[in-house]
Parts: structure tokens; sequence; C-alpha cells
């Protein structure tokens, strides 16, 4: 058998592997990743989860957000008290202008919060303050999507004492 006919012969067998994959990828759901529940954690549990046991990445590209405040954009480095003055610095206002600002940083990149797979938030004096963040994060994700999440008390924030959350994400951006 010559080279030519036998390349012939793989190209086939490649061509209906291909066909195979992209007709089970169309029957996939469109989102890149699989929410992984413990037992009694489902949504139909009726458990008042505010995040997900573990997300299962299938596909896509992941995006690294970094530490988000409540602090304005830009804002001077060596930072400067004076700047933030005139901020609401309540536990929900700091979490709608980090909110936003993830959703501004997605959206810059192709995405939106339904993508973010995993948060970590850094808060001061979790006792007084988390029950808001709460609220209000979970507004933003809306009834179906909570991301796998670890919440790290801290003493204070290095931007200004006055804030009293940082929140950083990993997404996971559709192809």
């Amino acid at each position: 058998m010559d080279l030519f006919a036998q390349g012939n012969g793989c190209r086939a067998r490649l061509l209906a592997g291909a066909a195979l994959v992209m007709i089970a990828g169309c029957q996939r759901s469109s989102q890149p990743y699989e929410y992984i529940h413990l037992p009694g954690t489902e949504p139909a549990s009726g458990a008042n989860m505010p995040f997900t046991s573990a997300i299962r990445v299938r596909s896509g590209s992941i995006l690294f957000l970094s530490g988000t405040t409540g602090a304005p954009v830009p804002h001077s480095h060596p930072h400067v008290p004076a700047e933030f003055d005139h901020l609401d610095f309540s536990a929900e206002a700091q979490t709608i202008r980090v909110m936003e600002r993830l959703k501004t940083t997605l959206e810059a990149a192709g995405g939106q919060l339904s993508d973010i797979i995993q948060v970590t938030r850094f808060i001061v004096d979790v006792a007084n303050n988390q029950d808001a963040i709460n609220v209000v994060m979970n507004r933003y994700w809306g009834d179906d999507h909570r991301p796998a999440s670890t919440s790290v008390e801290i003493v204070r924030l290095a931007t200004d004492p006055r804030f009293i959350l940082e929140v950083e994400a990993v997404a996971v951006l559709s192809d």
C-alpha cells in the first residue's frame, strides 16, 4: 500500500471522529462548567447554600481576576486616604462597588458574572459584615448561580482601614 492511500484512510477516520465530537458537543450544555453538589446541598434540597461545593471545568478559557475592593479605579499608589473620603463605607455599598467592578472586568474580557466559578472573600469583622455582603452578592449572582467560595477574616485591607471587603475571583469564559 502506498503512503497516499494509507494517508487517505487516516484522514477518513479523523473526519469521522471529528464529526462524532461535534455531534456530541452539540448535545452538551453551553455552560463550560458543571456544578458538583454534595448530598443534601442540591438546589432542590432546600438548603440555603451561598456557595457550591465544587465546580468542574469542561472547556473554555480561565480568567483570573485580581483582588477587587470598593476603591475607585484608578486611584493613587501608594494609597492616598483622602481620595476615598467621599465613599460610603457600609458593607452593602462596598459590596455593590466590588460586584460592579467584577462585572465590568468580566465584560471587558467578554464574559459575565455567571462565568465566575470561584471567589475568595477577604472580610474585616466577619461577624458584623458577612450577612450584608452575602445579601448583595447573592442578588448579583441570581437564583441559579453560586460559585465555589472561601471567606477569610482579616484584620485590615492594604488599601485603607475603612474598606472591609476584597474579592478575588476565577472565571471560565466560553471559547
